[in-house]
């Protein structure tokens, strides 16, 4: 009696990379790669509870930066370049990267423009894709009102440290140059300070309605749904630059180290003229 194997046998032996008789192993294409770079927000809409004056990246001196640090994420070979934007905003980012590429529109002063459609069109791409879901929304005002009302200790050192942080802020951004500003952006450091500012709230109201809690999982869940939007980009053999707020890369970046199907590309390498 000869052994059989079923549709599904096959696809399981397949996936696992394991010969079948009587028919060629096809190769396994390459895992997509994804580099994330963090930034801060070249325009300043003043969002962040950390706020301070930013740079002017419109400078000669600026610009001649941001022109070769696109040309070196361009050598990266991106097959697609993911910015920080509401995806209903597609049609209306698309009109103004064609403005630019065919035309020669003046770019923008926020770092989609800046880094993404330069990126972009040295890649030779149609388009930068918007990767963003702002519609969940990060629930600090219950949290801020219940540490108010409830934990005023928590409030103080809360408030101690957002004004320490807004301080460092406004001094980096008045004298550092620009590429050590996103060296600094995308630095482990700086990565695991944006998630401990959550952790550190994240025991409000523990045992209770858990406001903290809910507001930290209300961060993460925005940025999986980014991550989501990243995998949908990420398909095997696809290379993908990541352009995002450094609070959001940096959980997305923890994402993508765990990501088994996706492999990362270190961005710190491209940073540096």
């Amino acid at each position: 009696m000869g052994f059989r194997v079923s549709w599904f046998s096959l696809v399981l032996l397949c996936a696992a990379g394991i010969p079948v008789q009587g028919r060629a192993a096809e190769p396994a294409p390459e895992p997509a790669k994804v580099m994330m770079l963090g930034v801060f927000h070249f325009a300043n809409p003043g969002r962040d509870v950390v706020k301070a004056d930013v740079i002017d990246v419109m400078t000669a001196a600026n610009q001649a930066y941001l022109a070769g640090l696109a040309s070196r994420l361009a050598a990266f070979r991106p097959t697609d370049v993911l910015v920080e934007c509401e995806r209903s905003a597609q049609a209306r980012q698309d009109a103004a990267y064609v403005a630019y590429r065919d035309d020669g529109a003046t770019l923008g002063i926020n770092e989609i423009q800046q880094i993404g459609y330069r990126v972009a069109k040295l890649a030779g791409l149609d388009g930068v894709t918007c990767f963003d879901e702002d519609e969940v929304h990060w629930k600090g005002e219950a949290l801020f009102a219940y540490i108010a009302e409830r934990e005023p200790d928590r409030k103080a050192a809360m408030d101690a440290v957002f004004a320490a942080l807004s301080a460092r802020e406004a001094r980096e951004q008045a004298t550092l140059p620009l590429s050590e500003l996103l060296r600094l952006a995308n630095s482990p450091e700086r990565d695991r300070e944006n998630k401990d500012l959550y952790i550190a709230t994240n025991a409000a109201d523990a045992g209770g309605g858990f406001v903290g809690a809910d507001a930290s999982a209300s961060w993460w869940h925005r940025n999986f749904r980014m991550y989501a939007n990243v995998q949908k980009a990420a398909a095997p053999g696809r290379r993908v630059l990541v352009i995002g707020g450094a609070g959001h890369t940096a959980i997305l970046q923890d994402l993508l180290a765990i990501d088994r199907q996706r492999k990362a590309e270190p961005v710190a390498p491209y940073l540096t003229p």
